[in-house]
């Protein structure tokens, strides 16, 4: 059955039962407790040519534009939900595994992945650069399946990283690609390149931001389901824009999903609910797509190659530039070992290894199924055991359930004051106080106290209690000093 011979309504109800399916299996990888990435692609290869569906699916070009546009709503998904307050003391260390750690990683891959498939040294690099980035909200997947959280500053570098690495794994991707299929490419003129693309890429996600805030907060729009159509045109103008520009649109629409994200706007929570869910389209039906793009009996032949490239990345590439950047910064031993073992691939490897099929590289083929077959590794060893590693290293905590608030606050425009979800830590100066004596700054208040599945309206006399969950009603720049007494100072 060739995909475009099915008429409209056909499609229609396909990709309404595939994306049902994809829904149903986020229950299942729960269960099973195996990242939802690997449900999302087994129903994309049942579907396709080779599976039940039969549908035959080889665009290259379709794949790779789904993938590109999907990614820029993750990522602004990722950075909206980003707490700057949090990932600031990690920022230094984050940046340098998004950028150092990223080359490290490729480097290592690459050269041992050209001896491992045969392949020119710079083929070998291009393998290495696509397979270079993470994928931590895999990573979170499994751990709140497994109701396992994370000591210290563990979490929001983990966040930081893999939000930010993919725009270096794009530009690796796209420098060794040009040098592979243009023999008069200079490895020296790649520099000034990545530079450029970083600085535009960063400024115009965090212009565009910074001019968004006001506008939406003055727009007054008459239906207020016409912001979140504000939002998608946000994201999908700041990634053209920076990519216009020359600069790299995936770090564009991050930095832009921060800045808002960190920023005070009108209808704030519900639209970044409303940015979840659509991040979550946009993870299925990229997966599901890229699942039809595999041909199964293709990654047989290539198994045995797959699985050494696979124990280069995870046992000796990864932790090389993870423990070779977080060691000297005093990062634990322990910590770093967790990094390195959590270095997760998701979808962006098997995105970008699209661009050498879309530039008919010789070896594009080889590429791709190496890469799907990694990635699927990756999935399988990494996704499972992180938990089980977290306990044996000791980094691991208890993850608090966070059942959902039935309150929500659409402030003035220009109001400095937002709703902050915050959960009472054992080691808080607050912890086991009245609510009159637990010292919050002026300019904070607690308006709703949760417990368990129950929420009460707080009293003078409400006794904080470790666990508690409580809906903080806060200025920004009191916010720092009302975090610290409530989730406890900042541990590493």
């Amino acid at each position: 059955m060739r995909s475009e011979s099915l008429d409209p309504a056909t499609i229609a109800a396909i990709t309404a039962a595939l994306m049902f399916l994809g829904v149903l299996a986020s229950k299942v990888s729960s269960r099973l407790r195996v990242p939802a990435l690997l449900v999302f692609l087994a129903i994309g290869m049942l579907a396709g040519s080779e599976g039940i569906g039969g549908i035959a699916f080889d665009d290259h070009q379709l794949a790779q534009t789904v993938g590109v546009i999907a990614l820029s709503f993750i990522l602004f998904a990722g950075g909206l939900d980003t707490t700057w307050a949090e990932v600031r003391p990690v920022v230094g260390l984050g940046a340098l595994l998004a950028t150092v750690g990223v080359l490290v990683t490729s480097i290592v891959v690459g050269l041992l992945a050209a001896v491992i498939l045969d392949v020119p040294a710079v083929v070998g690099l291009l393998v290495g650069a696509i397979i270079s980035s993470t994928d931590a909200a895999a990573v979170f997947s499994v751990l709140r399946s497994h109701s396992v959280g994370l000591r210290g500053t563990l979490r929001p570098l983990l966040e930081l990283e893999s939000g930010s690495n993919d725009p270096m794994a794009v530009f690796l991707t796209v420098a060794f690609l040009e040098l592979a299929t243009n023999p008069d490419a200079s490895a020296l003129g790649i520099v000034p390149v990545f530079v450029l693309q970083m600085l535009v890429g960063g400024a115009v996600g965090w212009v565009l931001a910074r001019v968004a805030v006001p506008v939406m907060n003055r727009l007054r729009l008459e239906y207020d389901g016409l912001y979140s159509v504000v939002l998608i045109a946000l994201v999908l103008g700041t990634f053209g824009l920076a990519s216009l520009l020359g600069g790299s649109g995936f770090l564009a629409v991050y930095v832009a999903g921060i800045v808002l994200g960190n920023s005070v706007f009108v209808h704030k929570r519900s639209l970044m609910r409303f940015m979840d869910g659509l991040a979550w389209l946009m993870q299925i039906s990229m997966f599901l797509v890229l699942g039809l793009l595999v041909f199964p009996s293709d990654l047989l032949p290539i198994a045995v190659e797959g699985l050494l490239v696979a124990a280069v990345l995870m046992f000796l590439a990864r932790p090389i530039a993870v423990l070779a950047l977080l060691l000297p910064a005093r990062y634990g031993i322990r910590q770093s070992v967790l990094v390195s073992w959590v270095g997760l691939r998701g979808a962006v490897p098997i995105i970008l290894a699209t661009f050498p099929l879309v530039k008919d590289l010789p070896e594009a083929e080889v590429i791709f199924d190496v890469v799907f077959f990694v990635v699927l590794t990756s999935v399988l060893i990494q996704g499972t055991t992180i938990p089980r590693v977290a306990s044996w290293l000791g980094v691991d905590v208890p993850a608090a359930e966070r059942p959902a608030a039935p309150l929500e606050l659409v402030g003035p425009p220009g109001d400095a004051t937002d709703l902050y979800d915050l959960v009472v830590a054992a080691d808080a100066a607050a912890a086991g106080k009245q609510l009159v004596d637990a010292g919050l700054p002026s300019g904070a208040l607690i308006v709703l106290i949760g417990r368990g599945d129950d929420f009460a309206l707080p009293q003078g006399s409400s006794i904080l209690q470790p666990g508690d969950r409580v809906l903080l009603l806060a200025q920004q720049e009191v916010l720092p000093e009302a975090r610290r007494l409530l989730e406890g100072p900042p541990s590493s």
